[in-house]
This record gives structure tokens, C-alpha cells and sequence, in this order.
């Protein structure tokens, strides 16, 4: 028996019997349109259905008022234009053999005031949400009538639209986390000062619920374990909100999580980066469950088949709720059922979903690019009806990708990677501890190329004689970039992140590190340095330091590298870099002062982005019988490429990742599944 049979065992919830111990916990991907889930969002919860999940949640702090301005793209329970598309959901998960179950939520003040309706958020305290900004009105009495019975007409349409279920959130900076917590609740009435006041709004939201809901439909709670934060809830006082909530009889289940949202560190804290181990609040809900006799469940950074497996076998948990580990791969539980744990593609925390959320953007999977996209690239690629040859140049993630997708379609692939192991650019990005787990991803694609029996030509700088010796149908230049540093007097003097990272430039004493593209490559860099024990100073141009990181990777970079006594400087360019009496003078100027100073150092590092490495690609051309274009109208859509410039073409070219421009590990990946699932 595996240890993993554990989590195929049915489960009651309330009066539904769970196929298996899986849930999807619920998110907002901002996938939906106009605040409605349609074909998109749709067919994103289906293929966890599809995969196997025995419950998918979903509308991650779903708003049940149409008052308030959503903060993230959240879904509309406020109006009886859900209940259609809902129905649809409904009928699409539950042919799979699934439950489905919405999240319902007030977001309080985490809001904004400035957007769609302009109205001030509500809370039961004055003060503003560091991360939304907004100063909230202290919450008043008919307010108080009014979002409850928002509550209760959202849940009425949950129910019109085939739902199986609400989660009413606790948690997450949301309103009846303001309520709950003695740090946001300034009420000096019925609903503040003691945890049972405090308690009392939502305990009546849920007396409205079950009201409105009857015994049948299940109602669960997600609540905090520990908020974490100074001033907020404590593990113990959690434990005892927990306890009371359970014994009003109201509810079906807890989910219980770690930490809450709102500010830079506890959102950190609260959505774990590769930096965490795995499972890390699992003694949170391990300490409800032994108090509560209502199942309990867990959506943190479960993300193998082992720790699930262990937090059930262990008694922590009743039910195992995932979200990352399902965007990096919908399928993970057929795929456990049916004995493929090596086909599983593993979260490996990078947060690129959750950070581009909150950068105003859609939720993608760093690693999986058909995640959010299933109703234009499919996740299971099917064979061709013909067998051709395609020759890979490029052993990056785009290229393994390509690679990958070719094979799968029933094609003869030759790879070429210029050095001796696969990976390219991702063994820099993963070059400081906290960050080795990104490495996971080339690990997975070349695991699935040596299944597919990819031709591998490892420690091979193949040029134009090499590819077309092989006499291909299908060329893919995934060659990458190469460093740039410009716009640096005495550049010369300095050494590029690259060269930092890769061990090539030993860092010195004294080090500057100036990042001029905002992304996680200098600061990898200043953390290695100081972490060897060189006294680092971080400059950047811009007015925030990894000005194009989300904060739950930020906090990390920033927390380690003040540990280390690191000096952040912003809004400073670097100019002119000399040498003076064995030492370099690195001369700054401030970006709006325009004011100069200089800095005393050792070692310049320097990281200004790539160009791409793309002879190749421009030698191939001619023979190309696309000339390596690009239909950008099919490209668009993700539709087949059929462009055809010349006759007597012996190939079809394409250029994928860096080696089209400097993007990132997604974008080369998406280049490749888009470009390649049809040929």
C-alpha cells in the first residue's frame, strides 16, 4: 500500500461525501469578466475537475456587495447576474464527479476609494490597510444590517446557480477579519472589546447563511490559525474563535491558514515563497482539529504528494486544499492515482501567480503557461497524424519546453545546449539558497525529455552546418541573451551580475551592486555577495528597489539583505566608473536631484538585462520556408503558424525567449507550447 493511498479515502462534508481527500482551495485569479466567471474562468476550474480534485473552490474573496470596488478583480455576488454563469460552472464541475463551492466575502478596507463607485471602505477601526491605502469610515449600524443582508442574498444566488456550497471568509484582511481582530476593531459596542463581540458579526452573518441556505447546502469558514502580526490574533485566541464558531452548529468545516494579508510582511507571510519549507503553519490547524469535531482543512503550501499524504496520516488535517500546486499542474491527483508522481509538475513557490495579482495582472503559473489559457493551449499534448524532425538549439527552459511539446507530438527532436547540463539561465536565478527550489523546474522538463527519448547533444555549440547536416522539417533558436552593460562610462571596470553569479568575477570586499532592470537578478546578486561576506551596497534608478518584483518575493530579498547590513539606495543612477589607488570610484547621480556623489568600492556589479544571442536564428532564414515570420493574427489567438514567405523553404523557423528579447522564464515557456503544440 502507498502512503499516498491515504488521500483516495472518501471524506464526509457536512451531507456530501468527497470522492477523495483533494480540494482546490479557493482564489481569485481575475480571470473574470465584468465580475462574472465565464468561459475563461470556466474552463480554468473544469480542468481541476478534470484532474481529479474532489472539490473545486473557487471566487477567492468573492464580494457579496456591488457597493464596494473590488481590490483584485474579485467576482460580483451582488447582483442576480451571477446565478446564470454559475449554473454553467456548476454543470462543468460536477460531470467530473466534483463539489463546487464559492468563496463570499466583504473586502472592509482593503479597498480603495478612488475606483469605480467611489465610496469609502468600511471597518470597524479608522485606520488604513498599508497595502490598499485607503482610510476606511468606521463601520455604523445600518451598514451592519445592509452587508448582512448582502450576505444572505448572495448566498440565495450561490444556491440559484447549482453551487454545492459558500466559504465565508474569516481571513485576509477582509471585513470580518477587521471585526475579529483586537488590532482593526475599534468598536466601543455590541461588536467590539471581547473575542465574543468581536466574533458577533460574523457569527450573524452566518446565523443569515444557514437561514437562508437550509441544513443541505455546506457552509465552511476560512479563519486564521495565528495572524502573526503584532497586536493581532494570537494562536491561542484563534484556537478559542475556532472552538466557538464550530460549536454554534452553523458551520461544516474550518480552513485554516497562517497569517492574513495587508501589509508587505504578512501578506509574505501569509502566501509562502520557495524561502518556507513546505507546509509551514500545518500545527495551526492541527491544534483546531483536536479541539473541534467539524473537518478541517489546510490551503498553504501543500505542494507534494509526501506532505499532503503526511497531514493527513498524521492527523493534522481531514482535508488537503491546494491552489499553487494545482496552477503549476491541474492534473497532480489523477496523476497520483494513476502512479505518474514523476509526471507531476511540482509548485516550486516562485509566486509569480500571486504577485502578478497584485500587480493588477491575472494569475499565470511561472512554469505552466496553459494554466488560465485552457480554452486556447491545452495541458495533455496530443500526437500529430505525421512524424517529423525537429532540431532544438537552446537547452533553456524555452528550449526544454519546446523540446517537450515536439516530442509529444510524435516527433524526432534533437536538442543541442552549448554547455554541459540543461537549465540555462534558471542555475542563476537559483544561485542563493532560498531560491535552489527554481532549479525544480528544469529538473521536471528534462525528466520529461529523457521519457520522451530526446535526442540530447549536451556540451554541443551547434552552427548552421550542424543544423542543417540534420536535415530538419521544424528549427527552434532558443539561444537566449547574453549581458549588456551600457550607458556606463568606464563599464570596463565593471562585471555583470552574470559573470557575479556564475563564479566567473570572485566577489571582492567592498561591493556595489547596481541594478538597472528591477527584476530578482541584482538582488540575487547582492545576497550572494553578502552572503560571502562582502559589504554590499544596492542601487538601483528606480524609486523602489526590484521595482518589478510582488511583494511576497520582495520581503524576502529586502529581509535578507538587511540581516546582512546591506544599504539600499534608490533613485540613483550609476555614471562613470574609475579606477584611483587600486580602488574604484563608482560616481552615482540622484535621478531627480540630479546631484552627484561618489562611493569608494572593490567590485562594481552591474545588471543592465540581456540582448539576444540570435546569429543563429539570422543565418537559418534564407532556408526557411517561413523565413522565420510570424503570423501575429494566429499568434495572437494562439492559433497554428502557416505562414509560408518561400518556396523552396527546407524548414519552418521560429525564435523563442530571450533569444527573441528579454523577458522571463513564463514568456519563454508560453513562446514555445504556443508556437509548437500544432506542428
Amino acid at each position: 500500500m502507498a502512503e499516498t493511498d491515504i488521500l483516495f479515502t472518501p471524506q464526509s462534508l457536512g451531507t456530501l461525501t468527497l470522492k477523495n481527500r483533494f480540494v482546490g482551495s479557493a482564489h481569485e485569479p481575475a480571470y473574470g469578466e465584468g465580475g462574472l466567471p465565464l468561459e475563461r474562468y470556466q474552463a480554468y476550474l473544469e480542468e481541476k475537475a478534470r484532474g481529479g480534485v474532489a472539490l473545486v473552490m473557487f471566487g477567492g474573496s468573492a464580494m457579496v456587495s456591488s457597493a464596494w470596488s473590488p481590490s483584485f478583480g474579485q467576482l460580483n455576488l451582488g447582483d442576480d447576474r451571477i446565478i446564470e454563469p454559475f449554473k454553467a460552472l456548476s454543470d462543468r464541475i460536477h460531470r467530473h464527479g466534483a463539489y463546487v463551492i464559492t468563496q463570499v466575502a466583504h473586502p472592509g478596507r482593503r479597498s480603495r476609494f478612488d475606483s469605480r463607485n467611489w465610496l469609502a471602505p468600511v471597518a470597524p477601526g479608522p485606520y488604513r490597510e498599508p497595502e490598499h491605502r485607503a482610510a476606511p469610515k468606521i463601520i455604523e449600524s445600518y451598514e451592519i444590517e445592509m452587508i448582512q443582508d448582502d450576505f444572505a442574498a448572495a448566498v440565495a444566488r450561490c444556491q440559484k446557480g447549482g453551487l454545492d456550497g459558500v466559504e465565508v471568509v474569516f481571513q485576509a484582511g477582509q471585513l470580518l477579519n477587521t471585526f475579529l481582530s483586537p488590532d482593526t476593531n475599534q468598536l466601543e459596542n455590541e461588536y467590539g472589546g471581547s473575542l465574543e463581540n468581536r466574533l458577533r458579526m460574523g457569527r450573524e452573518i452566518l446565523e443569515r447563511t444557514r437561514a437562508e441556505s437550509g441544513r443541505e447546502f455546506i457552509v465552511g469558514v476560512r479563519m486564521v490559525g495565528d495572524e502573526l502580526a503584532r497586536g493581532a490574533m494570537t494562536q491561542e485566541e484563534c484556537l478559542e474563535a475556532a472552538v466557538m464558531l464550530a460549536e454554534t452548529g452553523l458551520i461544516d468545516y474550518l480552513n485554516v491558514v497562517g497569517g492574513r494579508a495587508g501589509e508587505l510582511v504578512s501578506g509574505s507571510i501569509s502566501i509562502p515563497n520557495m524561502s518556507f519549507a513546505s507546509a509551514p503553519y500545518l500545527y495551526l490547524p492541527s491544534a483546531i482539529r483536536g479541539s473541534v469535531d467539524i473537518p478541517v482543512m489546510m490551503a498553504q503550501k501543500i505542494s507534494d504528494p509526501r506532505t499532503a499524504a503526511r497531514a493527513l496520516a498524521d492527523g493534522h488535517v481531514d482535508l488537503v486544499a491546494m491552489n499553487r500546486a494545482l496552477l503549476a499542474d491541474p492534473h497532480f491527483v489523477r496523476k497520483l492515482r494513476d502512479r505518474r508522481v514523476e509526471d507531476i509538475r511540482l509548485c516550486v513557490g516562485a509566486n509569480y501567480c500571486i504577485d502578478r495579482i497584485y500587480a493588477g495582472g491575472d494569475a499565470l503559473c511561472i512554469q505552466n503557461p496553459a494554466t488560465g489559457r485552457e480554452t486556447r493551449l491545452p495541458h495533455v499534448i496530443r500526437p500529430s497524424g505525421a512524424r517529423r524532425r525537429a532540431v532544438i538549439v537552446g537547452g533553456g527552459p524555452g528550449g526544454m519546453e519546446a523540446a517537450r511539446v515536439t516530442a509529444e507530438r510524435g516527433h524526432d527532436v534533437i536538442l543541442f545546449e552549448a554547455e554541459a547540463r540543461l537549465g540555462g539561465q534558471i542555475h542563476l536565478a537559483s544561485a542563493i539558497g532560498w531560491r535552489k527550489p527554481l532549479a525544480q523546474i528544469a529538473v521536471w522538463l528534462e525528466a520529461q525529455l529523457r521519457r520522451l527519448k530526446v535526442d540530447l547533444r549536451l556540451g554541443t555549440k551547434a552552427d548552421v552546418d550542424d543544423v542543417l547536416a540534420l536535415n530538419p522539417d521544424i528549427v527552434v533558436i532558443a539561444t537566449g541573451g547574453r549581458p549588456v552593460i551600457h550607458g556606463i562610462e568606464g563599464a570596463q571596470h565593471t562585471v555583470s551580475s552574470w559573470d557575479a553569479l556564475s563564479g566567473v568575477a570572485a566577489f571582492k570586499t567592498r561591493v556595489l551592486v547596481f541594478d538597472d532592470h528591477g527584476g530578482h537578478q541584482a538582488l540575487v546578486a547582492a545576497e550572494r555577495a553578502a552572503s560571502n561576506g562582502a559589504e554590499v551596497e544596492y542601487v538601483t534608478p528606480y524609486r523602489a528597489a526590484g521595482i518589478d518584483l510582488g511583494g511576497t518575493n520582495i520581503a524576502t530579498h529586502l529581509a535578507n539583505l538587511c540581516r546582512t547590513g546591506a544599504i539600499i539606495t534608490t533613485s540613483q543612477r550609476l555614471r562613470h566608473v574609475y579606477p584611483e589607488n587600486g580602488r574604484l570610484i563608482a560616481v552615482l547621480r540622484h535621478e531627480y536631484a540630479i546631484e552627484d556623489e561618489e562611493r569608494e568600492v572593490d567590485q562594481v556589479i552591474v545588471e543592465c538585462g540581456t540582448l539576444p544571442v540570435d546569429g543563429l536564428y539570422h543565418a537559418l532564414k534564407s532556408n526557411a520556408w517561413n523565413g522565420g515570420e510570424l503570423d501575429y493574427d494566429a499568434l495572437r489567438v494562439n492559433g497554428a503558424q502557416t505562414r509560408r514567405v518561400n518556396p523552396h523553404g527546407q524548414y519552418q523557423l521560429f525564435r523563442i525567449g530571450d533569444a527573441v528579447s528579454q523577458r522571463n522564464i513564463h514568456a519563454a515557456i508560453y513562446d514555445a507550447i504556443r508556437l509548437l503544440k500544432d506542428v
